[in-house]
């Protein structure tokens, strides 16, 4: 098998990776190309693989009630080598997967560097990728080079679609002033690896929060040309842009201050809370959930030391705001991830239009079986719409075809839900005798739902690839 000829992935975040190591176990030569560290992003700041610029957090990991948590599981069904990364990796989180992110890269780049098919190239794919390298993944990613995008677009006849995302501070946990703050997860769930007590909670009194929402909002913030017209993801927006949406915003959204009590006041209900997780395996660094924002830095300092907790607050990193790309992909795109206009080009990862660290490592993982299976003249076909990974790639290429010629607003970046799943034959059956309030209608449902996906996925995986890539 080692005689075929290399499928080139260009770049090596956590879709490429993904791509990248799909292929080597399908027994196809691969060559990874990744520009960092010779030239890095506005973003990233290592030269190691699947290195995680926003959050450490690979969100919940409930494969029973959560459409992301069944992703996760279904990766793991098929070998993800960045799922038994960060298995590897996890810290205590409560129900979430959060990882170590500099173990977790370190995890994923040892593994390609030991890969015997893999072959590392450490350059800038500047413009197409040569004819002769023929097939092709670009997993760029949201960060894509401006020469490689202008390329792209030249080729398409289209400009390419973009958002702001933003990354929230992180803070060293040795200056939070812990007689303040005080550790544990809502309603004390205790996730795997977790003791229910995951989370450093910082509580703010009405005055405090009111105090610190005229701050955010009056506070410095970085603009960008034409900014206006660039939407953000809605799933990373800053929390000023929250903020904006009304005064109760955060304390209904991050600062929400359900499932805890300050064991330093029980008697008195904060009336928000800011929580931090943990980011390293050593415990030394602490994100503030939700906080990711677009304010200056000095702004952000002054602000976020108004905080009961965090007033001698040190960061190790302040947050940020970058600019993603990604393609129209139902109208680019055909249902094997190549590129209409050039089918030797297929794309990967968050540049097709998905959003979040697993649902790009899931589309790289699914692209990469798709290049390999056709490399080795095999059929594939994809996993059933029914299941996460099969409703993650309709929504790319086909879930919204009969709205693409609306605009280019019609496709937006997102997560995995289960709104993006057909709906069930039937309504689950209830239990017996019992009314089920709206929360418990939709606890059921989800959890039809995922059963429906695993038993999909089992028929899928026993059955085999049934169609080849035309």
């Amino acid at each position: 098998m080692t005689d075929f000829p290399p499928i080139h992935v260009v770049g090596a975040g956590l879709a490429g990776a993904e791509a990248a190591w799909q292929i080597a176990r399908a027994g196809v030569p691969v060559t990874l190309h990744e520009m960092r560290p010779l030239r890095q992003t506005a973003a990233h700041r290592t030269g190691g693989f699947a290195e995680l610029v926003c959050s450490n957090s690979f969100r919940a990991d409930d494969a029973q009630g959560s459409a992301i948590g069944l992703l996760h599981q279904e990766m793991r069904r098929l070998g993800s080598l960045i799922l038994t990364s960060a298995d590897a990796c996890r810290l205590p989180a409560g129900g979430a997967l959060a990882v170590d992110r500099d173990g977790f890269s370190a995890r994923v780049t040892a593994a390609l560097e030991a890969e015997p098919l893999a072959t590392i190239l450490r350059e800038e794919v500047e413009g197409l990728p040569p004819p002769e390298w023929g097939e092709t993944i670009v997993a760029t990613g949201p960060l894509t080079a401006p020469a490689l995008a202008q390329a792209v677009a030249a080729l398409t006849g289209e400009e390419g679609l973009a958002f702001y995302d933003a990354i929230a501070p992180v803070v060293h946990f040795d200056t939070i002033d812990m007689d303040a703050a005080w550790m544990q997860s809502r309603y004390d769930k205790a996730g795997p690896g977790g003791t229910g007590a995951d989370y450093v909670n910082c509580p703010m009194t009405r005055e405090q929060y009111e105090t610190f929402v005229a701050g955010l909002l009056a506070g410095e913030k970085t603009e960008f040309k034409d900014f206006e017209k660039t939407p953000y993801f809605d799933g990373c927006l800053p929390i000023e842009v929250m903020a904006e949406r009304g005064p109760e915003t955060l304390r209904h959204g991050p600062f929400k201050p359900v499932g805890l009590t300050n064991p330093h006041d029980p008697a008195v209900k904060p009336y928000a809370v800011v929580q931090l997780r943990q980011d390293n395996a050593l415990g030394t660094l602490y994100n503030m959930v939700g906080c990711q924002t677009k304010l200056k830095h000095g702004a952000q300092v002054e602000l976020f030391r108004t905080i009961p907790g965090l007033e001698r607050a040190e960061f190790a990193r302040l947050g940020g705001l970058h600019r993603n790309t990604f393609l129209n992909s139902p109208k680019l795109l055909d249902p094997f991830f190549r590129l209409k206009a050039l089918p030797r080009l297929r794309f990967a990862g968050q540049i097709t239009g998905c959003e979040g660290y697993v649902e790009s490592a899931a589309v790289g993982l699914i692209v990469g079986r798709m290049a390999a299976a056709e490399r080795l003249g095999a059929p594939f076909s994809p996993p059933p719409a029914t299941t996460a990974l099969g409703a993650l790639i309709n929504h790319i290429t086909a879930g919204h075809i009969e709205t693409i010629d609306a605009g280019p607003r019609s496709f937006q970046p997102m997560n995995v839900n289960f709104g993006l799943f057909p709906p069930l034959d039937a309504p689950p059956p209830r239990p017996q005798g019992r009314r089920l309030r709206g929360p418990e209608k939709a606890a059921l449902r989800k959890a039809a739902l995922c059963a429906r996906a695993a038993a999909d996925l089992d028929a899928w995986l026993r059955a085999g690839p049934a169609a080849a890539p035309a």
